[in-house]
């Protein structure tokens, strides 16, 4: 993976926090079949957190049915700015990443 695996923003109005995540992922169901006739092997993001001050806001269970590269958005309340936000991920291999954004 890349060094710079997931891009957030976190925006607040009206007492209304919305995140927006894009997450640079292969997401392989382990079904496609490659160039050379051999089955691609599962890669996949399997769970997605989100926290802000410790609090979990968000948590996510995936598969493979989710496309290449995907994009999440979400809204909550009781965020302020200037909280920092983290959302992080771990795939079916074991890799993980996560990224922060300050709530603006």
């Amino acid at each position: 993976m890349s060094d710079k695996t997931i891009k957030i923003r976190a925006k607040l109005k009206d007492n209304v926090t919305t995140v927006k995540a894009l997450m640079n992922h292969p997401m392989e169901t382990g079904a496609r079949k490659g160039q050379d006739g051999k089955n691609i092997p599962a890669h996949f993001i399997k769970e997605v957190t989100c926290e802000v001050g410790g609090k979990t806001l968000l948590t996510a269970y995936w598969s493979g049915g989710i496309s290449k590269n995907p994009y999440l958005s979400f809204k909550f309340e009781g965020g302020a700015k200037g909280d920092m936000l983290k959302l992080s991920w771990t795939d079916n291999t074991g890799e993980s990443a996560s990224a922060e954004a300050e709530i603006g």
